[in-house]
């Protein structure tokens, strides 16, 4: 489940009648070309150079970061709640002869969350146009997280010319992602808390310089 501008966005809204996981399969149905095999620039910034362990990736689409991941010897689960983002990610990792590394689950988060530690959590731009508890998701990801381990949120932090978000949605600050999350403080080390501007790229092709909202705390 994500809005990560390496996607095309996804339509304005949502049917009425669609559940999460209808929408989200609508939305990776309509994919036409593979996946990019690009990963994050955030994720190469902050995780490269890490000592490989185990990494869950939170909305992990068609696998592309997590793949990146297990070519590094990371052990990586990856959970989205669309199977057809998820069949792809496993042909992607097929290919790129990590299928032992890294393993693709679908989840509806909103509903249930995955058992166990890890020395990684990602969720980078785990928004949806979908209501689905994404403050809760979030903190139970923070407690996922192992001692010496990295927690990475990413969200948006402004609107690219292509977005399903209306014109003046106001994106909250790296300070107010941290502040929701109701970390005691002791407990962690900010590795990074702030934004940082990138090149997006829009389903057809478009390019514009957007805000990254980076969250990257290590658990003491």
């Amino acid at each position: 489940m994500t809005s990560s501008s390496r996607h095309a966005a996804p339509p304005e809204g949502g049917h009425a009648e669609d559940t999460a996981r209808a929408f989200w399969e609508r939305i990776y149905a309509g994919r036409t070309t593979p996946p990019s095999g690009r990963p994050s620039e955030v994720l190469t910034r902050f995780a490269e150079g890490r000592t490989p362990g185990r990494a869950l990736e939170l909305g992990c689409a068609r696998g592309d970061d997590a793949i990146w991941l297990a070519q590094r010897g990371w052990m990586v689960t990856g959970v989205d709640i669309s199977e057809t983002a998820l069949e792809a990610a496993r042909v992607a990792a097929s290919a790129a002869g990590v299928a032992g590394h890294v393993q693709f689950e679908r989840h509806d988060l909103g509903e249930r969350f995955l058992p166990g530690t890890f020395d990684l959590v990602t969720a980078l731009f785990l928004q949806s146009p979908m209501p689905f508890g994404r403050t809760q998701v979030l903190r139970r990801a923070a407690q996922a997280v192992g001692a010496g381990g990295l927690l990475l949120l990413v969200t948006h932090g402004s609107r690219a010319p292509w977005s399903w978000r209306a014109p003046d949605t106001v994106y909250p600050s790296a300070a107010d992602e941290l502040a929701a999350l109701a970390l005691a403080p002791a407990q962690w080390r900010e590795v990074f808390v702030g934004s940082l501007s990138r090149t997006a790229f829009g389903p057809s092709g478009e390019q514009a310089s957007v805000l990254d909202t980076i969250v990257a705390i290590e658990r003491r």
